[in-house]
Protein backbone atom coordinates (compact mmCIF):
# COMPACT_ATOMS: atom_id res chain seq x y z
CA UNK A 1 0.00 0.00 0.00
CA UNK A 2 1.07 3.61 -0.63
CA UNK A 3 0.90 4.67 3.01
CA UNK A 4 3.03 7.79 2.46
CA UNK A 5 0.58 9.28 -0.06
CA UNK A 6 -2.16 11.33 1.59
CA UNK A 7 -4.82 13.35 -0.22
CA UNK A 8 -4.68 16.88 1.27
CA UNK A 9 -7.71 18.55 2.82
CA UNK A 10 -9.02 21.71 1.16
CA UNK A 11 -7.33 23.83 3.83
CA UNK A 12 -4.02 22.02 3.32
CA UNK A 13 -4.33 22.42 -0.44
CA UNK A 14 -4.89 26.15 -0.07
CA UNK A 15 -1.78 26.57 2.10
CA UNK A 16 0.38 24.73 -0.41
CA UNK A 17 -1.15 26.24 -3.55
CA UNK A 18 1.75 28.62 -4.23
CA UNK A 19 4.32 25.84 -3.82
CA UNK A 20 2.74 23.90 -6.65
CA UNK A 21 1.71 26.73 -8.95
CA UNK A 22 4.54 25.83 -11.33
CA UNK A 23 3.49 22.28 -11.51
CA UNK A 24 5.94 19.76 -12.96
CA UNK A 25 7.06 18.10 -9.76
CA UNK A 26 10.41 16.38 -9.46
CA UNK A 27 10.06 13.17 -7.49
CA UNK A 28 12.66 11.07 -5.76
CA UNK A 29 13.17 7.42 -6.73
CA UNK A 30 11.05 6.36 -3.77
CA UNK A 31 8.28 8.77 -4.70
CA UNK A 32 8.29 7.56 -8.32
CA UNK A 33 7.66 4.04 -7.04
CA UNK A 34 4.92 5.30 -4.72
CA UNK A 35 3.17 7.03 -7.61
CA UNK A 36 3.33 3.86 -9.70
CA UNK A 37 1.78 1.88 -6.82
CA UNK A 38 -0.89 4.52 -6.22
CA UNK A 39 -1.84 4.47 -9.90
CA UNK A 40 -2.05 0.67 -9.95
CA UNK A 41 -4.23 0.60 -6.83
CA UNK A 42 -6.58 3.47 -7.67
CA UNK A 43 -7.02 3.28 -11.46
CA UNK A 44 -6.83 0.28 -11.02
CA UNK A 45 -4.33 -1.28 -13.41
CA UNK A 46 -2.03 -4.32 -13.16
CA UNK A 47 1.70 -3.72 -13.08
CA UNK A 48 2.25 -5.60 -16.36
CA UNK A 49 -0.45 -3.51 -18.07
CA UNK A 50 1.08 -0.27 -16.79
CA UNK A 51 4.41 -1.44 -18.18
CA UNK A 52 2.74 -2.12 -21.53
CA UNK A 53 1.30 1.39 -21.51
CA UNK A 54 4.75 2.81 -20.79
CA UNK A 55 6.32 0.74 -23.57
CA UNK A 56 3.71 1.98 -26.05
CA UNK A 57 4.42 5.61 -25.14
CA UNK A 58 8.19 5.07 -25.28
CA UNK A 59 7.89 3.34 -28.65
CA UNK A 60 5.79 6.16 -30.10
CA UNK A 61 8.47 8.69 -29.13
CA UNK A 62 11.18 6.45 -30.56
CA UNK A 63 9.30 6.01 -33.86
CA UNK A 64 8.84 9.76 -34.09
CA UNK A 65 12.61 10.28 -33.91
CA UNK A 66 14.21 7.23 -35.58
CA UNK A 67 13.43 5.70 -38.98
CA UNK A 68 13.24 2.01 -39.90
CA UNK A 69 16.58 2.10 -41.69
CA UNK A 70 18.24 1.80 -38.29
CA UNK A 71 18.77 -1.51 -36.53
CA UNK A 72 17.68 -1.27 -32.88
CA UNK A 73 19.98 -3.03 -30.42
CA UNK A 74 18.64 -3.25 -26.87
CA UNK A 75 20.63 -3.97 -23.73
CA UNK A 76 18.18 -5.01 -21.03
CA UNK A 77 18.67 -5.75 -17.34
CA UNK A 78 16.77 -8.18 -15.16
CA UNK A 79 14.47 -5.68 -13.46
CA UNK A 80 11.50 -3.61 -14.58
CA UNK A 81 13.65 -1.26 -16.64
CA UNK A 82 14.68 -4.33 -18.58
CA UNK A 83 11.01 -5.29 -18.85
CA UNK A 84 10.30 -1.89 -20.41
CA UNK A 85 13.08 -2.47 -22.94
CA UNK A 86 11.82 -5.96 -23.85
CA UNK A 87 8.26 -4.70 -24.32
CA UNK A 88 9.55 -1.81 -26.42
CA UNK A 89 11.56 -4.20 -28.64
CA UNK A 90 8.46 -6.30 -29.23
CA UNK A 91 6.44 -3.26 -30.27
CA UNK A 92 9.20 -1.94 -32.54
CA UNK A 93 9.64 -5.37 -34.13
CA UNK A 94 5.93 -5.48 -34.87
CA UNK A 95 6.23 -2.00 -36.41
CA UNK A 96 8.80 -3.24 -38.90
CA UNK A 97 12.06 -2.34 -37.18
CA UNK A 98 15.03 -4.71 -37.23
CA UNK A 99 15.78 -5.51 -33.59
CA UNK A 100 18.42 -7.35 -31.60
CA UNK A 101 18.12 -7.74 -27.83
CA UNK A 102 20.71 -8.72 -25.22
CA UNK A 103 19.19 -9.58 -21.83
CA UNK A 104 21.75 -9.60 -19.01
CA UNK A 105 20.90 -11.47 -15.84
CA UNK A 106 24.09 -12.46 -14.07
CA UNK A 107 22.14 -13.98 -11.17
CA UNK A 108 19.69 -15.76 -13.43
CA UNK A 109 16.73 -13.96 -11.81
CA UNK A 110 14.21 -11.74 -13.58
CA UNK A 111 11.43 -9.58 -12.18
CA UNK A 112 7.94 -10.96 -12.90
CA UNK A 113 7.23 -8.26 -15.48
CA UNK A 114 10.61 -8.74 -17.16
CA UNK A 115 9.99 -12.49 -17.40
CA UNK A 116 6.53 -11.99 -18.95
CA UNK A 117 7.92 -9.60 -21.54
CA UNK A 118 10.77 -11.97 -22.32
CA UNK A 119 8.22 -14.67 -23.14
CA UNK A 120 6.20 -12.26 -25.28
CA UNK A 121 9.31 -11.21 -27.19
CA UNK A 122 10.32 -14.83 -27.78
CA UNK A 123 6.81 -15.69 -28.99
CA UNK A 124 7.08 -13.29 -31.93
CA UNK A 125 10.42 -14.82 -32.93
CA UNK A 126 12.53 -11.76 -32.19
CA UNK A 127 16.33 -12.06 -32.10
CA UNK A 128 17.26 -12.21 -28.41
CA UNK A 129 20.36 -13.36 -26.54
CA UNK A 130 20.16 -14.37 -22.88
CA UNK A 131 23.39 -13.67 -20.99
CA UNK A 132 23.64 -15.32 -17.58
CA UNK A 133 26.88 -16.22 -15.83
CA UNK A 134 28.97 -17.15 -18.81
CA UNK A 135 31.47 -14.83 -20.45
CA UNK A 136 29.93 -11.56 -21.63
CA UNK A 137 28.85 -11.37 -25.27
CA UNK A 138 28.58 -8.20 -27.28
CA UNK A 139 27.25 -7.53 -30.78
CA UNK A 140 29.20 -5.72 -33.45
CA UNK A 141 27.78 -2.20 -33.52
CA UNK A 142 27.86 0.29 -36.37
CA UNK A 143 27.56 4.01 -35.48
CA UNK A 144 25.93 4.79 -38.85
CA UNK A 145 23.52 1.84 -38.88
CA UNK A 146 22.50 1.12 -35.28
CA UNK A 147 20.70 2.75 -32.37
CA UNK A 148 21.15 1.35 -28.86
CA UNK A 149 18.23 1.18 -26.42
CA UNK A 150 19.53 1.24 -22.86
CA UNK A 151 17.32 -0.68 -20.43
CA UNK A 152 19.90 -2.04 -18.00
CA UNK A 153 19.01 -0.10 -14.85
CA UNK A 154 16.18 2.27 -13.95
CA UNK A 155 15.50 4.99 -11.43
CA UNK A 156 15.53 2.58 -8.48
CA UNK A 157 19.30 2.07 -8.66
CA UNK A 158 20.91 3.11 -5.37
CA UNK A 159 24.48 1.85 -5.58
CA UNK A 160 27.24 2.33 -8.15
CA UNK A 161 27.40 -0.10 -11.06
CA UNK A 162 30.45 -2.33 -10.92
CA UNK A 163 31.72 -5.63 -12.34
CA UNK A 164 30.16 -7.20 -15.41
CA UNK A 165 27.44 -4.57 -15.81
CA UNK A 166 30.11 -1.85 -15.77
CA UNK A 167 31.81 -3.76 -18.60
CA UNK A 168 28.56 -3.66 -20.60
CA UNK A 169 28.26 0.09 -20.03
CA UNK A 170 31.87 0.68 -21.08
CA UNK A 171 31.27 -1.33 -24.25
CA UNK A 172 28.18 0.73 -25.16
CA UNK A 173 29.93 4.04 -24.45
CA UNK A 174 32.96 3.05 -26.52
CA UNK A 175 30.82 1.98 -29.50
CA UNK A 176 30.03 5.59 -30.49
CA UNK A 177 26.51 4.44 -31.44
CA UNK A 178 23.55 6.75 -30.60
CA UNK A 179 21.96 5.64 -27.32
CA UNK A 180 18.35 6.06 -26.17
CA UNK A 181 17.99 5.49 -22.43
CA UNK A 182 14.68 4.41 -20.90
CA UNK A 183 13.70 6.62 -17.95
CA UNK A 184 17.28 7.35 -16.84
CA UNK A 185 20.75 6.49 -18.20
CA UNK A 186 21.85 3.23 -16.61
CA UNK A 187 24.15 3.83 -13.66
CA UNK A 188 22.95 7.36 -12.89
CA UNK A 189 21.12 7.96 -9.62
CA UNK A 190 17.87 9.94 -9.59
CA UNK A 191 18.97 12.47 -7.03
CA UNK A 192 22.42 12.76 -5.46
CA UNK A 193 25.36 11.28 -7.39
CA UNK A 194 28.06 12.47 -4.98
CA UNK A 195 28.96 8.89 -4.05
CA UNK A 196 28.41 7.41 -7.52
CA UNK A 197 31.05 6.09 -9.94
CA UNK A 198 30.22 8.27 -12.92
CA UNK A 199 32.68 6.47 -15.18
CA UNK A 200 30.23 3.56 -15.03
CA UNK A 201 27.21 5.49 -16.34
CA UNK A 202 25.71 5.26 -19.83
CA UNK A 203 26.34 8.33 -21.99
CA UNK A 204 22.96 8.67 -23.68
CA UNK A 205 22.14 10.64 -26.78
CA UNK A 206 18.50 10.87 -25.74
CA UNK A 207 16.71 9.99 -22.51
CA UNK A 208 12.98 9.24 -22.53
CA UNK A 209 12.13 9.77 -18.89
CA UNK A 210 8.81 8.49 -17.60
CA UNK A 211 6.25 11.12 -16.51
CA UNK A 212 8.59 13.77 -15.05
CA UNK A 213 12.32 14.59 -15.02
CA UNK A 214 14.69 13.35 -12.35
CA UNK A 215 16.56 15.82 -10.17
CA UNK A 216 19.93 14.72 -11.51
CA UNK A 217 18.89 15.78 -15.04
CA UNK A 218 19.08 19.42 -13.99
CA UNK A 219 22.76 19.51 -12.98
CA UNK A 220 25.42 20.56 -15.48
CA UNK A 221 27.90 17.76 -14.75
CA UNK A 222 25.31 15.15 -15.76
CA UNK A 223 24.51 16.55 -19.20
CA UNK A 224 26.99 14.26 -20.95
CA UNK A 225 25.17 11.22 -19.54
CA UNK A 226 21.61 12.36 -20.23
CA UNK A 227 21.90 14.06 -23.60
CA UNK A 228 18.58 15.46 -24.79
CA UNK A 229 15.74 14.44 -22.48
CA UNK A 230 11.97 14.51 -22.79
CA UNK A 231 9.27 13.50 -20.33
CA UNK A 232 6.92 10.77 -21.58
CA UNK A 233 3.46 10.72 -20.02
CA UNK A 234 2.11 7.26 -19.23
CA UNK A 235 -1.06 8.38 -17.48
CA UNK A 236 0.07 8.08 -13.88
CA UNK A 237 -2.53 9.26 -11.35
CA UNK A 238 -2.88 13.04 -11.19
CA UNK A 239 -4.55 12.69 -7.80
CA UNK A 240 -1.61 10.66 -6.53
CA UNK A 241 0.87 13.16 -7.97
CA UNK A 242 -0.91 16.09 -6.33
CA UNK A 243 -0.81 14.34 -2.98
CA UNK A 244 2.95 13.78 -3.03
CA UNK A 245 4.91 16.54 -1.33
CA UNK A 246 8.19 17.54 -2.94
CA UNK A 247 10.68 20.35 -2.51
CA UNK A 248 11.48 20.53 -6.23
CA UNK A 249 9.46 21.77 -9.20
CA UNK A 250 10.18 22.60 -12.84
CA UNK A 251 8.40 25.79 -13.96
CA UNK A 252 5.93 25.53 -16.85
CA UNK A 253 4.61 28.27 -19.12
CA UNK A 254 0.95 27.50 -18.44
CA UNK A 255 1.47 28.15 -14.74
CA UNK A 256 3.92 31.04 -14.99
CA UNK A 257 1.42 32.81 -17.24
CA UNK A 258 -1.15 32.72 -14.44
CA UNK A 259 1.07 35.07 -12.44
CA UNK A 260 0.66 37.85 -15.02
CA UNK A 261 -1.52 40.72 -13.82
CA UNK A 262 -3.70 42.45 -16.42
CA UNK A 263 -3.02 46.15 -16.69
CA UNK A 264 -5.98 48.35 -15.83
CA UNK A 265 -7.24 50.49 -18.72
CA UNK A 266 -7.13 53.39 -16.22
CA UNK A 267 -3.47 52.79 -15.32
CA UNK A 268 -1.03 55.72 -15.35
CA UNK A 269 2.62 56.05 -14.45
CA UNK A 270 1.75 56.83 -10.86
CA UNK A 271 -0.06 53.52 -10.41
CA UNK A 272 2.51 51.28 -12.10
CA UNK A 273 5.22 51.74 -9.50
CA UNK A 274 8.39 53.77 -9.06
CA UNK A 275 11.64 51.75 -9.02
CA UNK A 276 15.10 52.81 -7.90
CA UNK A 277 18.29 51.27 -9.30
CA UNK A 278 21.59 51.99 -7.54
CA UNK A 279 23.93 51.02 -10.35
CA UNK A 280 27.15 51.79 -12.19
CA UNK A 281 30.52 53.40 -11.53
CA UNK A 282 33.01 55.16 -13.80
CA UNK A 283 33.60 52.85 -16.77
CA UNK A 284 30.60 50.66 -15.86
CA UNK A 285 27.77 52.79 -17.23
CA UNK A 286 26.82 49.86 -19.44
CA UNK A 287 25.59 47.87 -16.42
CA UNK A 288 23.41 50.81 -15.43
CA UNK A 289 22.01 51.15 -18.96
CA UNK A 290 21.15 47.46 -19.34
CA UNK A 291 19.43 47.18 -15.96
CA UNK A 292 17.56 50.43 -16.57
CA UNK A 293 16.33 49.51 -20.05
CA UNK A 294 15.09 46.09 -18.94
CA UNK A 295 13.40 47.59 -15.89
CA UNK A 296 11.51 50.02 -18.10
CA UNK A 297 10.61 47.23 -20.55
CA UNK A 298 9.11 45.24 -17.68
CA UNK A 299 6.27 47.76 -17.43
CA UNK A 300 7.27 49.94 -14.47
CA UNK A 301 5.66 53.38 -14.30
CA UNK A 302 8.76 55.37 -13.32
CA UNK A 303 12.43 54.60 -12.85
CA UNK A 304 15.11 56.55 -11.00
CA UNK A 305 18.80 55.78 -11.42
CA UNK A 306 21.31 56.46 -8.65
CA UNK A 307 24.69 56.51 -10.37
CA UNK A 308 27.98 58.47 -10.19
CA UNK A 309 28.13 61.90 -11.79
CA UNK A 310 30.44 60.69 -14.56
CA UNK A 311 27.62 58.53 -15.95
CA UNK A 312 25.11 61.38 -16.29
CA UNK A 313 25.61 62.22 -20.00
CA UNK A 314 25.55 58.65 -21.27
CA UNK A 315 22.57 57.70 -19.10
CA UNK A 316 20.55 60.72 -20.20
CA UNK A 317 21.18 59.81 -23.82
CA UNK A 318 20.82 56.02 -23.51
CA UNK A 319 17.85 55.92 -21.13
CA UNK A 320 15.91 59.17 -21.66
CA UNK A 321 12.85 57.68 -19.93
CA UNK A 322 14.69 57.38 -16.58
CA UNK A 323 15.17 60.00 -13.87
CA UNK A 324 18.90 60.38 -13.20
CA UNK A 325 19.83 60.97 -9.56
CA UNK A 326 23.57 61.60 -9.64
CA UNK A 327 25.89 60.84 -6.77
CA UNK A 328 28.23 63.70 -5.77
CA UNK A 329 31.18 61.47 -6.69
CA UNK A 330 32.19 61.12 -10.31
CA UNK A 331 33.72 57.70 -9.67
CA UNK A 332 31.58 55.55 -7.38
CA UNK A 333 28.47 55.61 -5.21
CA UNK A 334 29.12 57.45 -1.95
CA UNK A 335 25.66 58.44 -0.74
CA UNK A 336 22.35 56.74 -0.05
CA UNK A 337 18.98 57.69 -1.55
CA UNK A 338 15.90 57.87 0.66
CA UNK A 339 14.01 54.69 -0.38
CA UNK A 340 10.68 55.49 1.30
CA UNK A 341 9.16 56.90 -1.90
CA UNK A 342 10.00 53.87 -4.06
CA UNK A 343 8.10 50.62 -4.53
CA UNK A 344 11.29 48.62 -5.24
CA UNK A 345 15.06 48.94 -5.12
CA UNK A 346 17.75 47.16 -7.15
CA UNK A 347 21.40 47.42 -6.09
CA UNK A 348 24.62 46.09 -7.50
CA UNK A 349 25.25 46.05 -11.26
CA UNK A 350 28.54 47.79 -12.00
CA UNK A 351 28.90 49.55 -8.63
CA UNK A 352 32.34 48.11 -7.83
CA UNK A 353 33.59 46.92 -4.44
CA UNK A 354 35.50 49.98 -3.19
CA UNK A 355 35.30 50.74 0.54
CA UNK A 356 33.10 53.81 0.01
CA UNK A 357 30.66 51.78 -2.05
CA UNK A 358 30.63 49.02 0.55
CA UNK A 359 29.54 51.57 3.13
CA UNK A 360 26.78 52.71 0.79
CA UNK A 361 25.50 49.14 0.47
CA UNK A 362 25.57 48.75 4.26
CA UNK A 363 23.54 51.93 4.66
CA UNK A 364 21.06 50.90 1.97
CA UNK A 365 20.52 47.52 3.66
CA UNK A 366 20.05 49.22 7.01
CA UNK A 367 17.45 51.66 5.73
CA UNK A 368 15.69 50.18 2.70
CA UNK A 369 11.92 50.08 3.07
CA UNK A 370 10.93 48.58 -0.28
CA UNK A 371 11.26 45.08 -1.82
CA UNK A 372 14.86 44.74 -2.95
CA UNK A 373 17.05 42.95 -5.51
CA UNK A 374 20.78 42.44 -4.87
CA UNK A 375 23.11 41.44 -7.70
CA UNK A 376 26.69 41.54 -8.96
CA UNK A 377 28.98 43.77 -6.88
CA UNK A 378 26.43 43.99 -4.06
CA UNK A 379 26.93 40.24 -3.64
CA UNK A 380 30.70 40.54 -3.95
CA UNK A 381 30.68 43.12 -1.14
CA UNK A 382 28.54 40.82 1.01
CA UNK A 383 31.02 38.00 0.52
CA UNK A 384 33.69 40.33 2.00
CA UNK A 385 31.37 41.28 4.88
CA UNK A 386 29.30 38.16 5.71
CA UNK A 387 28.16 39.71 8.98
CA UNK A 388 26.06 42.15 6.93
CA UNK A 389 23.83 39.36 5.63
CA UNK A 390 21.70 39.71 8.75
CA UNK A 391 20.86 43.27 7.63
CA UNK A 392 19.22 42.11 4.40
CA UNK A 393 15.42 42.45 4.60
CA UNK A 394 13.47 39.20 4.45
CA UNK A 395 12.45 38.00 0.98
CA UNK A 396 15.07 40.15 -0.72
CA UNK A 397 15.98 38.60 -4.08
CA UNK A 398 19.65 37.72 -4.60
CA UNK A 399 20.77 36.74 -8.11
CA UNK A 400 24.29 35.27 -7.96
CA UNK A 401 26.13 33.44 -10.70
CA UNK A 402 28.17 30.45 -9.40
CA UNK A 403 31.28 32.47 -8.52
CA UNK A 404 29.27 35.05 -6.57
CA UNK A 405 27.37 32.26 -4.84
CA UNK A 406 30.64 30.65 -3.79
CA UNK A 407 31.49 33.87 -1.97
CA UNK A 408 28.22 33.70 -0.03
CA UNK A 409 27.86 30.04 0.92
CA UNK A 410 31.46 28.80 0.72
CA UNK A 411 33.02 25.99 -1.34
CA UNK A 412 31.12 23.02 -2.75
CA UNK A 413 32.17 19.98 -4.76
CA UNK A 414 29.21 19.45 -7.12
CA UNK A 415 25.87 20.90 -8.18
CA UNK A 416 23.81 18.82 -5.78
CA UNK A 417 25.85 19.97 -2.77
CA UNK A 418 25.65 23.55 -4.04
CA UNK A 419 21.86 23.29 -4.26
CA UNK A 420 21.50 21.84 -0.76
CA UNK A 421 23.80 24.46 0.77
CA UNK A 422 22.05 27.31 -1.06
CA UNK A 423 18.64 26.05 0.02
CA UNK A 424 19.77 25.93 3.66
CA UNK A 425 21.33 29.41 3.40
CA UNK A 426 18.16 30.89 1.87
CA UNK A 427 16.02 29.33 4.60
CA UNK A 428 18.35 30.45 7.38
CA UNK A 429 18.26 34.08 6.25
CA UNK A 430 14.71 34.21 4.86
CA UNK A 431 15.91 35.22 1.38
CA UNK A 432 15.14 34.29 -2.23
CA UNK A 433 18.30 33.11 -3.99
CA UNK A 434 18.37 32.80 -7.78
CA UNK A 435 21.33 30.64 -8.84
CA UNK A 436 21.79 31.65 -12.47
CA UNK A 437 22.67 29.09 -15.13
CA UNK A 438 21.05 26.33 -17.18
CA UNK A 439 17.93 25.36 -15.25
CA UNK A 440 18.30 28.40 -13.00
CA UNK A 441 17.49 27.39 -9.43
CA UNK A 442 15.14 29.62 -7.45
CA UNK A 443 15.56 28.81 -3.76
CA UNK A 444 12.63 30.14 -1.73
CA UNK A 445 12.78 30.98 2.00
CA UNK A 446 10.36 28.10 2.73
CA UNK A 447 12.83 25.57 1.32
CA UNK A 448 11.12 24.98 -2.02
CA UNK A 449 13.28 25.08 -5.15
CA UNK A 450 11.97 25.94 -8.60
CA UNK A 451 13.98 25.08 -11.71
CA UNK A 452 13.48 27.44 -14.64
CA UNK A 453 13.74 25.71 -18.05
CA UNK A 454 13.98 28.82 -20.24
CA UNK A 455 17.31 30.33 -21.30
CA UNK A 456 20.31 29.11 -23.26
CA UNK A 457 24.10 29.24 -23.50
CA UNK A 458 23.95 32.42 -25.59
CA UNK A 459 23.00 34.25 -22.41
CA UNK A 460 26.45 33.49 -20.97
CA UNK A 461 27.55 36.98 -21.91
CA UNK A 462 28.45 40.13 -19.98
CA UNK A 463 25.41 42.13 -18.91
CA UNK A 464 22.87 39.31 -18.99
CA UNK A 465 22.58 39.37 -15.20
CA UNK A 466 22.11 43.15 -15.22
CA UNK A 467 19.10 42.65 -17.49
CA UNK A 468 17.59 40.20 -15.01
CA UNK A 469 18.11 42.65 -12.14
CA UNK A 470 16.18 45.30 -14.05
CA UNK A 471 13.28 42.96 -14.86
CA UNK A 472 12.94 41.80 -11.25
CA UNK A 473 13.13 45.33 -9.86
CA UNK A 474 10.48 46.49 -12.34
CA UNK A 475 8.08 43.67 -11.48
CA UNK A 476 8.46 44.31 -7.74
CA UNK A 477 7.64 47.99 -8.27
CA UNK A 478 4.40 46.99 -10.02
CA UNK A 479 3.21 45.11 -6.93
CA UNK A 480 4.20 41.54 -7.67
CA UNK A 481 5.25 39.69 -4.54
CA UNK A 482 8.93 38.75 -4.33
CA UNK A 483 8.04 35.12 -5.08
CA UNK A 484 5.87 36.04 -8.06
CA UNK A 485 8.37 38.56 -9.40
CA UNK A 486 11.18 36.01 -9.21
CA UNK A 487 9.33 33.19 -10.95
CA UNK A 488 7.89 35.45 -13.65
CA UNK A 489 11.05 37.52 -14.09
CA UNK A 490 13.42 34.58 -14.44
CA UNK A 491 11.08 32.90 -16.95
CA UNK A 492 10.67 36.13 -18.95
CA UNK A 493 14.42 36.75 -18.97
CA UNK A 494 15.18 33.22 -20.22
CA UNK A 495 12.37 33.18 -22.76
CA UNK A 496 13.58 36.49 -24.21
CA UNK A 497 17.02 34.95 -24.54
CA UNK A 498 15.57 31.91 -26.29
CA UNK A 499 13.84 34.08 -28.86
CA UNK A 500 17.06 36.04 -29.40
CA UNK A 501 19.04 32.83 -29.90
CA UNK A 502 16.50 31.49 -32.40
CA UNK A 503 17.12 34.53 -34.61
CA UNK A 504 20.70 35.52 -33.90
CA UNK A 505 22.40 32.23 -32.90
CA UNK A 506 23.76 31.75 -29.38
CA UNK A 507 27.31 32.69 -30.33
CA UNK A 508 26.24 36.12 -31.60
CA UNK A 509 24.03 37.20 -28.71
CA UNK A 510 24.51 40.35 -26.64
CA UNK A 511 22.79 41.17 -23.37
CA UNK A 512 20.92 44.00 -25.09
CA UNK A 513 19.39 41.44 -27.46
CA UNK A 514 17.55 39.94 -24.48
CA UNK A 515 15.91 43.30 -23.82
CA UNK A 516 14.99 43.63 -27.49
CA UNK A 517 13.02 40.37 -27.37
CA UNK A 518 11.23 41.04 -24.06
CA UNK A 519 8.01 42.26 -25.74
CA UNK A 520 7.85 39.20 -28.00
CA UNK A 521 8.51 36.86 -25.07
CA UNK A 522 5.74 38.45 -23.03
CA UNK A 523 3.33 38.15 -25.96
CA UNK A 524 4.30 34.50 -26.36
CA UNK A 525 3.65 33.80 -22.67
CA UNK A 526 0.23 35.46 -22.85
CA UNK A 527 -0.70 33.41 -25.91
CA UNK A 528 0.47 30.17 -24.28
CA UNK A 529 -1.66 30.94 -21.26
CA UNK A 530 -4.73 31.62 -23.43
CA UNK A 531 -4.34 28.35 -25.33
CA UNK A 532 -4.47 26.35 -22.15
Amino acid sequence: MCKDIKIPTRQEAQTTLFIYICSMKILSARQCKELDLYTMQHEPIASIDLMERAAMALSEEFIRRWNRQKRIVAFAGSGNNGGDALAMMRILSQKGYSTLTYLYSTGGKLSDECRINLTRLQEIGADIHLINNEELQFPILCPECDVVVDGLFGSGLNRPVEGRYADVIHFINSSRVPVVSIDIPSGLFCDDNSQNILDNVICATQTYTIQQPKLSFLFSEHHKYIGEWCAISIGLSEEGKTAISTDYTVCEAKEIGKLLRPRSPFAHKGTMGHALLAVGSRGMAGAAILSAQSCLRSGVGKLSLHSPLANLPILQISVPEAIICTDPSSEVLTTVMDTTTYQSVGIGPGIGTQEKTAVVLHNYLSSVSAPTVLDADALNILSQHPEWVKLIPKKTILTPHPKELHGLIGPYTNSHERMIRTRAWAMEHGLIVVVKGRYTQICMPNGHIYFNPTGNAGMATAGSGDVLTGILTGLLAQGYTPEEATLLGVWWHGSSGDLAAATLEEECMLASDIIHYMPQALHQLKEQTKQR
